[in-house]
C-alpha cells in the first residue's frame, strides 16, 4: 500500500474543527472528485467518486473515533483505502489537522498519476478547501461528539447518532492506520 500525509493548521477552535471533519456527507462540497457521502449508521459510509474519469464507489467503516483528537477509517468494499485524521489544539483558536492515507492504485493511469505526485496534491487541495470552508463559516454544519473504538459505538449525550439525524434533516501525531491483513481482507470477516 502507498501513503500520503499532510498536516494543516486551521484559523478555528478543535471542537469546531473536528465537528466539522464529523460531518461526511459535506465532504464533496471541499474534496475534489468526490461525488456523494453516504452517511449508512455511525460507523458506515458510502462513497461516490470520480478518479481519473471513471466513477469509482466504496463502503468504508469507521473504526476509531475520538472527539476533537481523532477519526480513523478502513474501505470494506471497493477501493481499498484507510486512514485516520488527527486533531491538535495550536492555542485555543487554532488546530493542526494530520492526515495519514493509505491506498492501493488500480488502474495503470492511478499508478501514473501516483508516481508524479497527482494524488498527494489532490489531498493537499482538499485539506486547503476544508480549511478554508470551515474558516469562512460562523459555525460548523453539524456535530457528531460520540465515540467508536471497534465495532463499540458510545453516542454523545442525547446523541440521536448520524443516521437518524441525516433522515430527519433530509494525539498525538499520526500513527499506522487501521491496516488490512495479509490475506487482503479488511478484517471485517472474521
Amino acid at each position: 500500500m502507498h501513503s500520503i500525509q499532510r498536516t494543516i493548521e486551521v484559523d478555528a477552535p478543535i471542537s469546531k474543527v473536528y465537528n466539522q471533519w464529523t460531518q461526511f456527507e459535506d465532504f464533496p462540497r471541499f474534496m475534489e472528485g468526490v461525488e456523494q457521502v453516504k452517511q449508512i449508521d455511525d460507523r458506515h459510509l458510502h462513497w461516490v467518486a470520480n478518479m481519473a474519469g471513471k466513477t469509482k464507489e466504496w463502503d468504508a467503516e469507521i473504526v476509531e473515533q475520538q472527539p476533537d483528537h481523532r477519526i480513523a477509517w478502513r474501505s470494506t468494499s471497493g477501493a481499498r483505502n484507510s486512514g485516520v485524521v488527527c486533531f491538535r489544539p495550536k492555542d485555543q483558536t487554532h488546530t493542526e489537522v494530520s492526515l495519514e492515507l493509505f491506498y492501493e492504485p488500480e488502474t495503470f493511469v492511478e499508478k501514473a498519476a501516483d508516481a508524479v505526485g497527482v494524488l498527494s496534491k489532490k489531498v493537499e487541495g482538499d485539506l486547503e478547501r476544508f480549511r478554508d470552508f470551515i474558516q469562512a463559516r460562523g459555525s460548523e454544519t453539524g456535530a457528531w461528539r460520540g465515540e467508536i473504538h471497534g465495532r463499540q459505538v458510545q453516542r454523545g449525550d442525547g446523541d440521536p447518532g448520524r443516521a437518524r439525524k441525516a433522515q430527519k434533516a433530509q494525539g498525538e501525531g499520526i500513527t499506522i492506520a487501521p491496516e488490512y491483513d495479509n490475506s487482503g481482507e479488511s478484517g471485517l470477516r472474521r
